[in-house]
Order: structure tokens, then sequence, then C-alpha cells
């Protein structure tokens, strides 16, 4: 695992947890420079994101754990916020269900917190990894998962959206062959406790009411009294279309201050 902290020293802390298959650099690439300008950011790589291609991905709590272990060392066990994208939500839940560090605003950015059987997870990990995992391998394949990228997101294929797509599957070109498989695997089968809750901690769910209503009941199931800021868009479309990209960082920062 690599953290990087970068951004505006003076500023709050806000820890960046990227999804399936990104780092921090490709997740938040677009809205990087008003974070950076805004907060001082503590920006998480998995592992197996961390630039050593040899070593896959190993497990949720035992990234969670290496997370905890660096704010308990260089912030006193303690964060303004953490924001976590897609997976990056499981992440964030993680760290709030097992209270080893602080955080004063938790967001759980469209996160579909998916969970089930090692048996269904197994399944599912074999489509998703072989699709994933391809990319890389011609220009052919990571074109197709550009376009099934596209379609799974909702969005059109503008520039915006494929110059995105198009960095991500360079990114997971990159990565060990097993790294995303075992990330979606560990995440479907690595359970987040319900009513969750601290003192002093605020969660706000950055709710992508195009992913549909049940995530609604999820997010009211995994957290206590959570704060839904709807935005009638797709899954983390913000991250990558600039008509979503203001209006959310405005969400952040009103929950921040």
């Amino acid at each position: 695992m690599k953290i990087t902290e970068t951004g505006n020293r003076s500023g709050k802390t806000l820890v960046l947890l990227p999804g399936t298959g990104c780092t921090w650099e490709i997740n938040f690439r677009e809205v990087l420079e008003d974070l950076k300008a805004q907060y001082h950011l503590i920006c998480v790589n998995y592992d197996g994101f961390d630039g050593d291609s040899s070593k896959p991905f190993t497990d949720m709590l035992t990234v969670t754990k290496k997370i905890e272990d660096y704010i308990l060392e260089n912030h006193g066990g303690r964060v303004d916020g953490a924001y976590g994208s897609s997976l990056g939500g499981s992440f964030a839940g993680l760290l709030l269900e097992r209270g080893r560090i602080h955080m004063d605003h938790v967001f759980i950015g469209g996160s579909d917190l998916d969970q089930g059987s090692p048996l269904v997870g197994r399944i599912m990990t074999g489509l998703v990894g072989r699709l994933i995992g391809n990319a890389g391998k011609s220009e052919k394949k990571k074109e197709k998962l550009k376009k099934l990228l596209v379609k799974a997101f909702g969005v059109d294929n503008d520039a915006e959206t494929n110059d995105f797509m198009e960095q991500f599957a360079q990114s997971i070109a990159s990565l060990h062959p097993k790294t995303v498989g075992r990330e979606y695997y560990s995440d479907y089968v690595t359970p987040l406790g319900n009513d969750l809750h601290a003192e002093g901690t605020k969660v706000h769910v950055i709710y992508a009411l195009k992913m549909g209503p049940k995530y609604e009941k999820r997010y009211l199931q995994h957290f206590r009294d959570p704060e839904l800021l709807r935005f009638d868009m797709q899954h983390e479309a913000w991250l990558f279309q600039k008509q979503w990209r203001q209006p959310v960082l405005d969400a952040i920062a009103a929950c921040m201050r």
C-alpha cells in the first residue's frame, strides 16, 4: 500500500479512497485540483495499486488495518473526513465500524455495498476478473472494456467519459492480473455491519439516483441516520462529467464546514 499526502496543508484533512480497479490518481483525476486547493489530502493506493505489479491486492481487512495504522501514526488517529468512492465506500464503512480511528465526516460515494456468499462471489469474480484482467492484452479488448464500462455507468460516450475510461483501462493493464479479481471478491464477501455510527461522526451519501431506489435502503440499513445527498446522475458521474462536478464539490464543502 502507498499513501501520498498533498494539497492544502492548512486545510482540513480528507482521506481519498478510490474504487474498484483504480488508483487515486485515476479515480479523482478530474476533481483533484479542486480538492487540493481546499483540503489536505491523504490519498490511498491499496495493495496491488502501489506501483508494485508483482504483488496483487490482499484483502479488505488487511488494507483497512494499514490505513488505520497510518492515520494513527501520522495524524493521531483522527481526520476531518474520508471520501470513499464506489468500493472505497466499503473501506470507509469498515473504518467507521472498527472504530480504531475517528472521522468527523464519512462520505459514501455511490457505493453499492453489495454483499453475498463466497460461492456467488467466486462466480461473479470469474466474470469480472476475465473482463477487466484481459483489458491489457490487446487494443481490441481494451476498447471492449471501455464500451462495457460506459454501458454499466449508463452515460453517454462523450469526450469526457471516453477520456476517463481510456485512463481507467490503461491503469488496469498495468496491474497484477489477480489484483482486480481479488479486490472485487474480497469486497463482496467481507461483511459490513448495520446501523453503523460513532459519536461525533456524520455519514453523508453522494446518492446517484439513477443507480436505483434499492440503494437507499442499503444506506439506511448500514448507517444510522445518514445524510442522503441526492443527485440525478449515474454512479459517481461527478468524477468524469463536468455538469455534476461543482454541485458535488459544493455539497462536500458544505458538509465539511
